[in-house]
């Protein structure tokens, strides 16, 4: 175990899906000697990569799970995250960068940024995540390292500079130039494991000092000295631009750009030095928290293995030995059997065993120190809870997690597997907070619902083989919202006369738009004790209950802000149960005339393909109710952008297929919400009613 904390790197690998980021692993994996033998993603040997373990991956040639693994470059240890590129499986990625100090985002050589790349860079924007970019695959054809450096500027806004350039293009790609050491690298011999040190070739000289004077130029924004000694036109020493290219990355003031091919062995070593120059160690990050013991006061967690210790438990997932917790230690030392504290219900629990984790395999630890990332084995928690030394009562802010977009109405028709399936849909929600699970109120069936149609047919497909089984599905459901369109006053009373007591609530007020991006909102504009003060909760609580289901196609209510303003009550039969009533009495009343709506999800739809196929391409994207955004075309390579209604997407991968003879592919992800269009509203509300009538 790495002592010397500046030594260690906890990174992820991200980009869009097909960019090469497992390939790049597994041969960051063979260079530092974790393993001995490189399998590929879609390998003729059957074995996979090595961090793709599922058979689910291994068969569709995709990442679904966040693989966690460590290995030592140069004596420094580097803990790596391999995360999914499909936008489906979105929270791996978030769960990955929220625990992360650094990131590599790996960009293909030939398509650049693409939709999940600006995705990608969002959620590392999110958690404040330093990064490196790696343009892959320079050995294709259309490969262009410099167009994609400009698209990390103009598309993502990136302070992103060349620390590299290839020697070559396409398939006579040869090796880089390293700009900071002006020196051209060889990577020959087995597998590329020889790396050879020369000068820069003299057809390459110029190019190399055109370029090493836009890296100075860049990075003497942010040192003086060195500033100093570019314009005088001196020599800037090798340590001192490395020195500042660390300082201005980790300040996320810049993105240093380095080029080669995983799948062709170039590059890579190379890419590993820039780790562990230029992205943080645990020692140059703090980390925020709260304190529950002092009022949710702020703190501030230091990498010192000799504070209290203070670990996030950022992933589950059930193993062959029980639930494995995945946790990144903030602070202080973690032993086998120490005693812990949960933060979030104060109960403590015992370290029984402590593992660091290489894809599917494990080795037993027995103590892990501030910025190490292991896991831990029969402890019950959810993610995103924070452990902590008893002595302390810290939690750390949790992720973001996004709302899921579709859904299928799963049912077994045999009965005696129905245990089963409620032990998956157990462990499955634990492990992913994107997939939700519910109950139809009026019909009792079983609701999944999740990111997209793969996201769902993958816990399904899990679902037979792991649990044996047979789960049947609806056809898909688009996650509909309702929202109101107009205010509407209301003014109603709750009376109700029975033996004995009985009950009397009045509200008045209004209901109306709120905040786009808000779900529900409750005003309290009471003067005077029209309603009294131990009645306004209740009243929140009666309107919060109706957003719920929506009157129109009964699902959930979103964008809508009730303010109450008047009312009145009784002496003896007024109470809580009363004014809710009046509230959910008042919400019927007022819902009816503030003209509401459906909204649908709106996705974004990036389509990539033959520039021959742009016609047929847009033309699919039309059918769908989609509009279309942007449309670009570059060597021969055409990419669209649209807005597109979920509604209208499912079944859209075999539809491309057909359009494009296979060689188009699509990503998207969701948007926003946005009304309807009238004829698909009344086609909606027909056939809820129908389904409302035959119950």
């Amino acid at each position: 175990m790495a002592t010397d904390l500046s030594r260690i790197r906890n990174i992820g690998i991200s980009a869009h899906i097909d960019s090469g980021k497992t390939t790049l692993t597994e041969r960051i994996l063979f260079y530092t000697a974790k393993i001995h033998a490189i399998h590929e993603v879609r390998g003729k040997d059957g074995v996979g990569a090595t961090m793709d373990s599922m058979d689910l991956e291994r068969e569709r040639g995709i990442t679904i799970q966040s693989a966690a693994t460590y290995c030592t470059w140069d004596d420094n240890q580097i803990n790596i995250i391999d995360t999914p590129g499909h936008v489906d499986f979105t929270i791996e990625v978030e769960r990955a960068l929220r625990v992360l100090d650094g990131a590599i985002l790996v960009l293909c050589g030939v398509a650049g940024v693409q939709s999940q790349s600006i995705t990608v860079d969002r959620q590392m924007r999110r958690y404040n995540v330093p990064r490196l970019a790696f343009v892959n695959k320079l050995d294709r054809q259309g490969a262009n390292p410099y167009r994609v450096a400009g698209q990390l500027r103009e598309k993502l806004k990136l302070n992103a500079v060349m620390v590299q350039i290839p020697i070559g293009a396409e398939e006579k790609l040869e090796g880089v130039i390293d700009l900071v050491g002006m020196k051209a690298f060889y990577f020959e011999g087995d597998m590329g494991k020889t790396i050879l040190e020369k000068e820069i070739p003299a057809d390459y000289a110029e190019k190399a000092a055109e370029y090493r004077e836009k890296l100075l130029d860049a990075v003497s924004m942010f040192d003086d000295e060195l500033a100093m000694l570019f314009l005088e036109g001196q020599d800037v020493p090798e340590e001192l631009l490395k020195r500042v290219i660390r300082k201005a990355t980790i300040a996320r003031d810049l993105c240093p750009v380095f080029c080669g091919t995983a799948y062709k062995n170039k590059g890579v070593q190379k890419l590993l030095d820039g780790v562990i120059d230029y992205l943080p160690s645990p020692l140059d990050v703090n980390f925020a928290g709260l304190d529950i013991d002092e009022d949710e006061a702020k703190v501030t967690m230091t990498s010192d293995p000799n504070k209290p210790f203070v670990g996030l438990a950022f992933k589950l997932q059930d193993g062959k030995y029980g639930q494995l917790t995945y946790m990144r230690v903030y602070q202080g030392t973690l032993k086998k059997g120490d005693f812990i504290i949960n933060s979030r219900d104060r109960r403590k629990v015992k370290v029984g065993r402590l593992v660091r984790m290489h894809s599917d395999q494990m080795e037993d630890i027995d103590e892990s120190s501030c910025g190490d990332i292991v896991a831990m084995f029969g402890i019950d928690c959810n993610s995103g809870d924070t452990f902590c030394d008893p002595s302390i009562r810290y939690s750390m802010t949790s992720m973001f997690v996004p709302d899921p977009v579709i859904s299928y109405m799963i049912t077994t028709k045999d009965s005696s597997s129905a245990n089963n399936l409620t032990k998956a849909i157990q462990r499955f929600s634990r492990e992913d907070p994107t997939f939700r699970v519910s109950a139809d109120p009026e019909t009792g069936e079983t609701i999944v619902a999740g990111m997209g149609e793969l996201h769902l047919e993958v816990y399904i497909e899990r679902m037979r083989r792991e649990y044996g089984v047979p789960v049947e599905t609806s056809p898909p459901r688009v996650a509909y919202r309702e929202t109101v369109n107009k205010r509407a006053d209301f003014n109603y009373t709750h009376k109700k006369q029975t033996g004995g007591s009985g009950q009397y609530g009045r509200v008045a007020g209004f209901m109306e738009a709120g905040e786009p991006g808000t779900q529900y909102e409750f005003v309290d504009d009471i003067t005077g004790g029209s309603i009294p003060r131990e009645f306004i909760s209740a009243c929140d609580k009666g309107f919060k209950s109706m957003v719920e289901k929506g009157m129109l196609i009964g699902v959930p209510v979103t964008g809508v802000r009730v303010t109450i303003n008047d009312g009145s009550s009784h002496a003896v039969d007024s109470s809580d149960i009363a004014f809710q009533e009046a509230a959910r009495g008042a919400w019927r009343d007022a819902y009816k005339r503030s003209a509401p709506v459906i909204l649908e999800p709106i996705m974004k739809v990036e389509v990539e393909g033959p520039a021959e196929f742009t016609g047929n391409i847009i033309s699919t994207v039309n059918q769908r109710r989609g509009m279309i955004i942007g449309s670009t075309e570059e060597d021969g390579f055409a990419r669209i952008e649209a807005d597109v209604p979920l509604a209208e997407m499912f079944g859209y991968s075999m539809v491309l297929r057909s359009a494009t003879q296979g060689k188009a592919e699509f990503s998207m992800e969701f948007a926003r919400y946005e009304r309807v269009p009238n004829n698909v509203a009344e086609d909606l509300i027909a056939k809820y009613e129908k389904e409302k009538a035959a119950r």
